[in-house]
């Protein structure tokens, strides 16, 4: 007894444990309501939480007095009262009212009954009498008038069916009788689901589950349920389903609404979740990267280059942008739902050399890349500098071993002279049969000094200017052998350069000519100039400066 009295107590405040373990009374007949005398079986229903073989002993009730133990699952009862069942390891059962009438007429009304079950009520005289003529009367308002006796029938009772009943009855003209009232409750078939969102604040990009919980009683446990999900009430995300889940595989700000959930019996009941808002938090943009393919910004000319924007962080549709950064100028946008995008040069040329960078903005703030500096290999115009550079090199050798033969031709005339003169001499004739003085040493009897000669010529900055050095050796008849000629382009901003040289001395005849063009295809005010000036040059020196 102490047992039973301990799980009395429990029943209230278990209660998940009550809705699942509870025992369920059925009827047989299933009317409450029956005439003095007769016999009601009630049986003690057990749901899944232990095996019937298992059980050992039911415990009845009447009211708060224990009535009975039985090894078995039925008991027969004829009197009126509140009857309960319960078994060794459960809660007791919720109570069942049994009336006895000693009326003549009676209303009959099952135990039990569910939303979307069909409601029948029975006007039944003591002694199973034909009626002539029958009301119902719900709430004090007649519902069903019949000139028979038949049972009324209400298909998909729902809890607007609740309330008081009662009938009246005719067996001939000049007696009406009148029942008992009978309460009838619609109970809950399942209660309006609830959804439970997990997170509760996702965040973009990441997976959401929705689950649509709700709960069916232990008498309706093979009740069949379907489910479905909506947001924003209109938007179907799923069609029904015996699935009670969801999983959204990746949610986006977009996705942010009231969502709801829906579950229906094939009983024609249908409820609706109150609605949750879900809140999608987006992550803004970070550590933005602007990368280039081929690698460093390291381009050839005529080739593509590949301008890749990324993104460390950041969710949602996100925008990139590439632009120069000494000019300004926009090169493209692109939308993307990624970290990552790329913007294509399909060929690239010297002009495309300079400072880049990106932005990327997804709605949080626009974040920029650091300038990426992109050079261009393979140009025409570098091509022009390393000629330049190489035929500089080459000038500039000439000229160290001229002015190294002119320090020592002095040092072997002045030791072979002794005395200083006019250190301005022409070059002496060269009679007949005469050799000329084609070397420095043994230069005796009429040493000349090496000539200073100049020529000026005025270049702008970005000219191109163009050297060429005819080198000749003496021959015996005084006549010179040609032994080649160097052919220097230099692009210098600005060129200085006096050459030193005698042929009669060195052995050499350095001639220059100079040119100057324009970005636009030369420049026709400096045409004129340069042929005049070549025509001015010395055939033995030039001085550019």
């Amino acid at each position: 007894m102490l047992l039973w009295a301990s799980l009395l107590v429990l029943a209230p405040v278990c209660g998940q444990l009550e809705a699942v373990s509870k025992p369920v009374i059925s009827l047989h007949p299933p009317w409450t309501v029956a005439f003095r005398g007769e016999t009601v079986t009630l049986t003690c229903n057990v749901f899944h939480f232990h095996a019937p073989e298992k059980i050992k002993r039911f415990l009845w009730y009447l009211g708060r007095r224990m009535l009975r133990e039985t090894p078995g699952n039925t008991l027969e009862v004829r009197d009126s009262g509140q009857y309960r069942c319960q078994t060794q390891d459960s809660l007791p059962s919720d109570q069942v009212n049994m009336i006895f009438s000693s009326g003549w007429l009676v209303l009959q009304a099952p135990h039990g009954v569910f939303e979307g079950d069909t409601l029948v009520l029975r006007c039944q005289t003591r002694s199973r009498e034909t009626l002539t003529s029958v009301k119902y009367i719900w709430n004090g308002k007649v519902i069903s008038a019949s000139n028979q006796s038949q049972d009324l029938s209400i298909p998909r009772a729902s809890s607007n069916n609740s309330g008081f009943y009662h009938c009246t009855g005719r067996a001939d003209k000049m007696h009406s009788w009148k029942s008992n009232t009978k309460s009838v409750q619609i109970q809950e078939l399942f209660p309006h689901p609830k959804l439970k969102v997990t997170p509760s604040q996702p965040t973009e990009g990441s997976s959401v589950n929705l689950s649509c919980e709700t709960q069916l009683p232990p008498e309706r446990p093979d009740t069949v349920l379907r489910f479905s999900f909506f947001r924003d009430r209109w938007v179907v995300l799923s069609d029904w389903s015996r699935a009670p889940e969801l999983r959204i595989a990746a949610i986006w700000r977009q996705d942010a609404g009231s969502y709801t959930c829906g579950a229906a019996a094939a009983q024609g009941v249908h409820k609706l979740s109150l609605p949750v808002h879900v809140y999608v938090q987006g992550v803004p943009v970070s550590g933005v990267l602007l990368e280039t393919q081929p690698p460093e910004g390291r381009a050839l000319a005529g080739e593509p280059l590949v301008l890749i924007c990324s993104a460390a962080e950041g969710t949602g549709d996100t925008t990139f942008s590439w632009h120069r950064e000494d000019t300004g100028e926009s090169l493209g946008t692109k939308r993307r739902r990624s970290r990552r995008a790329q913007l294509e040069i399909p060929a690239v040329g010297g002009s495309h050399a300079g400072g880049y960078f990106c932005t990327a903005d997804n709605g949080h703030g626009l974040v920029c890349s650091a300038v990426l500096n992109v050079t261009v290999t393979g140009t025409p115009g570098n091509r022009m500098g390393l000629i330049a550079a190489g035929a500089t090199g080459g000038l500039l050798s000439v000229l160290v071993l001229a002015a190294g033969l002119l320090i020592y031709c002095r040092h072997q005339r002045k030791s072979g002279d002794g005395s200083p003169g006019n250190t301005t001499r022409s070059p002496p004739a060269t009679g007949p049969g005469q050799a000329p003085h084609g070397r420095c040493q043994g230069q005796k009897d009429s040493p000349v000094e090496l000539q200073h000669l100049y020529g000026n010529g005025s270049l702008g900055e970005g000219h191109l200017v163009y050297s060429e050095i005819q080198t000749i050796r003496p021959g015996q008849e005084g006549e010179g052998k040609s032994l080649g000629k160097i052919l220097v382009a230099n692009y210098t901003p600005s060129f200085n350069m006096c050459l030193l040289s005698t042929p009669y001395v060195l052995g050499a005849a350095v001639s220059t000519r100079s040119r100057s063009a324009d970005k636009a295809g030369g420049n026709p005010c400096r045409r004129g100039l340069d042929s005049k000036e070549r025509r001015q040059t010395p055939k033995d020196a030039s001085c550019i400066s």
